[in-house]
């Protein structure tokens, strides 16, 4: 008896059932019994998980066919040569042969499966559609991502903090926030970026380019999202509340901010040193004194500075811009910090 040998006990594979389809017959075939197969309808059923190393011996047999078929033009095709034409299929994944190919573009596969979802994207047909909205997609696996806005569900968990996420790829770009792993650079400078649509909006300030217009001022913006910040200082409309008191917000980061003094979390720590944060900006400004980097260069003079406020105090010993005036003298001062210490040490308010 003739059949499909495999390397380990059955009990060791899934234990489910396996459609596979006989992909090469073009035309109909007939069984013994006289019965037409479309090539469709040429299918078996096993239980069934083929390993990359074909060269191991096979010890367990399973029976695929109990009898021959025939193609129409009077060829017999006998269960071994299914066996072996079956077998060729899978191979190919390994072998990277890939002999089906797309007749608008030079792609080529080595899976039917793979040429017609390669397809859908010319023909933009949207077969897959969520039972709980109208969208429709391309692949199952997109559809499967999209129904998670729907159930809340967040697979993804990080293994260095407690935060879960609903796709795969978000849970990459936060763990560059424990890593401070930046991948993406800037071309026209040597500055680095974690996320590739920080990039693109740094690289606007190479261009000058602002493409969003505020439909209530004049001003412009380089992004989007700051044209929507910005409007809702004319409308005045704060969309974001806090679930634990009556606050409300304009801005998501402010929200985020605020809900921190509830909880009084501070997920962002150091990898240098026990110092952790409450915001994500805070831990890379205070990286910077390990890493003594100064970013802020005076356009006026060759003084570099690790935080951009200190660059501002420092570059009003240029301008002599004096902003922060004594309310009990005349004097002024340009920096806050100055104007405090000299209201303590001079200017002492009377009891």
């Amino acid at each position: 008896m003739h059949g499909l040998w495999l390397r380990k006990p059955m009990n060791q594979y899934v234990d489910t059932e396996v459609k596979e389809v006989i992909k090469s017959n073009e035309e109909p075939v007939l069984s013994k019994k006289g019965e037409v197969l479309a090539k469709e309808e040429l299918e078996f059923h096993e239980k069934l998980s083929f390993r990359q190393n074909y060269d191991m011996p096979f010890k367990e047999e399973i029976e695929v066919f109990e009898e021959p078929v025939l193609k129409q033009d009077g060829d017999i095709l006998v269960k071994e040569e299914i066996r072996v034409h079956v077998k060729n299929i899978h191979q190919r994944t390994h072998i990277g042969e890939k002999t089906l190919q797309c007749k608008k573009c030079d792609k080529a596969f080595s899976d039917k499966r793979n040429l017609i979802r390669h397809q859908r994207r010319y023909s933009r047909e949207k077969q897959y559609q969520c039972n709980q909205c109208d969208m429709t997609f391309l692949q199952n696996s997109d559809l499967i991502k999209h129904q998670r806005t729907h159930t809340g569900e967040k697979p993804y968990q990080c293994k260095q903090c407690d935060k879960s996420f609903s796709q795969n790829s978000s849970l990459i770009k936060h763990r560059r926030t424990h890593t401070g792993e930046k991948p993406y650079q800037c071309k026209q400078c040597d500055k680095f970026f974690s996320q590739k649509g920080n990039l693109i909006k740094h690289q606007m300030t190479h261009t000058g380019e602002k493409p969003y217009q505020c439909n209530y001022c004049d001003k412009v913006f380089t992004q989007n999202g700051s044209l929507i910040k910005h409007q809702m200082t004319h409308t005045g409309e704060k969309p974001y509340q806090c679930k634990q008191c009556d606050k409300v917000f304009s801005e998501k980061a402010n929200l985020i901010r605020h809900q921190i003094t509830h909880t009084r979390e501070k997920p962002y720590q150091c990898n240098q040193c026990v110092k952790s944060f409450s915001r994500n900006s805070g831990l890379i400004l205070h990286q910077r004194t390990h890493t003594g980097e100064k970013p802020y260069q005076c356009n006026q003079c060759d003084k570099v500075f690790t935080f951009k406020n200190n660059l501002i105090i420092h570059q009003r010993t240029h301008t002599g811009e004096k902003p922060y005036q004594c309310n009990q003298c005349d004097m002024a001062f340009s920096n806050k910090s100055n104007m405090i210490r000299h209201q303590s040490m001079v200017c002492i308010d009377p009891v």
